[in-house]
């Protein structure tokens, strides 16, 4: 069973961050429907999973490449003919999934916080999460990770923004220990 990482400060980056290694050896970490359902309970937006199909998992993927673009700020024109596929585009579904009703929180009898809803809900409060982010003023902060072949993105809000790495136990572990070795054969 795949692990998934909550590093990145923000749902819709970690989101688009169930793509690793996007631009060699790609792997995406949602291959079935039940993965993007479990990924809805360990992002810690619903209690439980959420029945998801062929279909859901299609629109969260959707979703999930949306976010990516506009974050990196490569959703341009792909189609010259009709303007498919533009940034616009995918502020339109981003905002469209976004308006949707999110996951609901209730303060149980114990004091705990409960989580429900649907996948809809799910993701939407995702998607409310990447609007926040991408057009408030912690959108400058968005970074992608400095490692080989890392393309995660995350929120660096480090002192000075000198982050490099999305995670430091993994990426930044390997690529201060590549530099060790490197040192010491010279």
């Amino acid at each position: 069973m795949t692990s998934f990482t909550f590093i990145s400060g923000n749902l819709g980056l970690d989101l688009a961050g169930t793509v690793q290694h996007r631009r060699a050896d790609r792997r995406d970490l949602l291959r079935e429907p039940p993965d993007l359902a479990r990924w809805t309970v360990e992002a810690g937006i619903l209690d439980a999973p959420p029945a998801v199909g062929d279909t859901d998992l299609a629109a969260g993927k959707t979703l999930r490449e949306a976010i990516y673009r506009l974050a990196i700020g490569e959703a341009i024109d792909r189609l010259a003919v009709g303007g498919a596929g533009s940034a616009a585009d995918d502020r339109r579904l981003v905002n469209r999934v976004a308006a949707e009703s999110p996951a609901s929180v209730l303060l149980n009898d114990a004091g705990r916080v409960e989580r429900s809803g649907d996948l809809a809900a799910a993701l939407s409060t995702v998607a409310r999460e990447a609007v926040r982010l991408l057009g408030g003023p912690r959108a400058v902060q968005i970074k992608e990770c400095g490692g080989e072949v890392c393309t995660r993105l995350y929120v660096d809000t480090s002192r000075g923004s000198s982050r490099r790495w999305c995670d430091m136990h993994e990426c930044g572990n390997r690529a201060k220990a590549a530099g060790f070795r490197a040192r010491r054969r010279v």
